[in-house]
């Protein structure tokens, strides 16, 4: 793989080849007729299956889609891949036979997907559409008959404050009026739905949640590892969840996110992100989880090195400044509820000489709270119940917003700005210098709700590293109410400032990412990097809790051969890219 190239694709046919970036997920995988005026491709299955171990993820999506045409067409698949992911794989069957791409240029890829279309030879191509997605044009797809896509994907897997979580995105965002003109959304599985994840993990896990499926099949295997489990199959009295492990066992409940469509039940909707939280034993110590890829004893090996630090992070003394910019664009509808539930969640939190400011900004940006405020329900309660009637409506200048929430900021107070945003702009200033520029000439940490799965990432993630803040994704399948805790907690107590990492021994080169900036309460950091010299090494890790230097060390031995985790060089690759993404920005 050429790192350096930020723009590749998929072109299947005569050479295939893998798109090199990822970006943050739209929708369900789509597949639709580039001609509008030709009938809907059906999803006849949808299966999804969970590798989660060792800090990392696989997931692997099998699709069919069915033409019920009667002439061969060309069609358009829209995927969602999430944040910090790599496409490991990309697979369409042509002639039943199973053809998989290889990573090319852009222009190459483009190249080779014309001429085998102008061949008449069946062929497909993907290209990365802006941020959002990766649309895949697969050409001819003959009359009545069924096309199958199968799609790899791998992402790093964190746990915060002994909570780990996975999102399987599914819900569209809604913020692309173009492709929302252009898309009539087919969401409905005909036949069968299946979704199974493997857990596995290196300390005991207490428990699991789906919060929005609670018809999912849970079982622990060992205290290390656990299954988690939905199929269903059109035609049933009741469309519920099986065990994989136990085929034919009772269905245990109907799924509430299926429709009856003729008096026959579809398998499943695809309207809803599947989330799979995870909780660990409590009282874990800190820890440093090594895995790694070397192929042999003269090659080059490759690490992902996770730090779980302890919890000495004191809770903030003082009072603070609480800023709230929130987005009330028309994009928001669907998502304003979870708003403002966070709204009043994170008011609840602060502390009596705290003081608090709301911004919204759709076409422009409103002082809604008319300056910085008391921390009182006297005040607080007026102005959640205003904000409960607001009606999301047109465009989004975030800029503005921002701008607007730095106005008469006090240089005596600690200021922290809370954004909330399904994070893209596109009325008056859209340019991400522009953004990152703001925010490095304030003095003030941004915290970054993202609302959904179309959210500008790059442009949010920019922004909250120059303010030496972070950003959280929230969908509306989540727990809402323990995100916004997990959340505050890190708000609401110090952070490890300043932080470097050094490891002496073992020849250790391109370590990503190359910048650590803070860590914050229950944050995990994750690291990968080369290595030529197997043998122990010394892993120190630095910083500042308020003005007191910290120093944590430990040593681990990075092995001469190991072949269990050949996927770590994709992981590199893409945190890598991200990373020359960040310097070019």
């Amino acid at each position: 793989m050429n790192i350096k190239s930020l723009s590749g694709a998929i072109a299947i046919g005569a050479a295939l080849t893998v798109g090199s970036i990822v970006p943050v997920a739209n929708a369900a995988g789509l597949l639709k007729p580039a001609n509008s005026s030709q009938p809907d491709l059906s999803i006849k299955e949808h299966h999804v299956n969970v590798v989660l171990e060792h800090s990392y993820a696989v997931t692997s999506i099998e699709q069919v889609f069915h033409n019920p045409g009667n002439q061969a067409l060309e069609a358009i698949y829209s995927f969602p891949v999430p944040e910090h992911a790599a496409v490991g794989e990309f697979t369409y069957w042509i002639d039943g036979k199973p053809v998989t791409g290889e990573v090319v240029k852009k222009q190459q890829a483009r190249k080779i997907y014309e001429q085998e279309k102008q061949a008449g030879r069946e062929t497909a191509l993907v290209e990365k559409d802006s941020y959002k997605t990766f649309d895949i044009s697969v050409s001819p797809v003959q009359p009545n008959s069924d096309v199958r896509i199968k799609l790899v994907y791998i992402q790093p897997a964190h746990v915060d404050s002994g909570v780990g979580r996975y999102v399987y995105p599914l819900e569209d965002g809604g913020v692309d009026d173009q492709k929302n003109a252009f898309w009539s959304r087919n969401e409905v599985v005909d036949e069968k739905f299946s979704f199974n994840m493997t857990l596995g993990s290196g300390y005991p896990v207490d428990s699991i949640r789906l919060p929005q499926q609670p018809q999912a099949s849970i079982q622990q295997l060992n205290p290390t590892q656990w299954q988690v489990s939905m199929a269903n199959q059109s035609g049933a009295l009741t469309a519920g969840a099986l065990s994989s492990d136990e085929p034919g066992s009772e269905v245990k409940q109907q799924n509430p996110n299926v429709e009856q469509t003729s008096g026959i039940l579809p398998a499943a909707n695809l309207n809803q992100d599947i989330v799979v939280y995870w909780r660990l034993k409590q009282d874990l110590p800190g820890s440093v989880d090594l895995i790694s890829y070397k192929e042999s004893a003269d090659s080059q090996g490759t690490f992902m090195m996770t730090l779980t630090p302890g919890d000495d992070l004191a809770s903030v003394q003082g009072g603070r400044d609480w800023i709230f910019v929130l987005d009330v664009s028309g994009s928001m509808q669907g998502k304003y509820s979870t708003l403002v539930e966070g709204v009043r969640q994170g008011l609840a939190k602060l502390q009596a000489d705290d003081r608090f400011k709301i911004v919204l900004f759709n076409n422009a940006a409103t002082d809604f709270s008319k300056g910085f405020q008391a921390v009182t329900p006297e005040i607080i309660n007026p102005l959640l119940n205003q904000l409960e009637q607001y009606q999301p409506s047109n465009g989004t200048d975030l800029y503005s917003g921002i701008s607007q929430g730095l106005k008469n900021l006090d240089a005596d107070r600690s200021t922290a700005m809370i954004l909330v945003t399904d994070g893209v702009a596109n009325v008056g200033v859209t340019e991400k210098k522009r953004f990152l520029k703001l925010m490095d000439k304030a003095d003030i940490r941004l915290f970054t709700f993202v609302m959904g799965n179309s959210a500008n990432r790059p442009l949010l993630d920019g922004m909250t590293k120059v303010s030496n803040g972070f950003a959280i994704s929230v969908s509306n399948a989540d727990d809402i109410v323990g995100q916004l805790m997990l959340a505050t907690s890190k708000m609401t107590h110090q952070a490890l400032r300043d932080v470097e990492l050094k490891i002496d021994g073992g020849r250790v080169t391109d370590l990503t990412p190359e910048q650590i900036n803070s860590l914050y309460r229950g944050e995990q950091l994750t690291i990968a990097g080369h290595y030529r010299k197997p043998g122990p090494v010394q892993v120190t890790l630095t910083g500042k809790i308020g003005e007191q230097s910290r120093s944590y060390s430990t040593e681990v031995t990075l092995p001469e051969q190991s072949l269990l985790h050949p996927e770590l060089e994709r992981i590199w690759a893409f945190s890598s890219i991200e990373n020359m993404q960040s310097k070019m920005d």
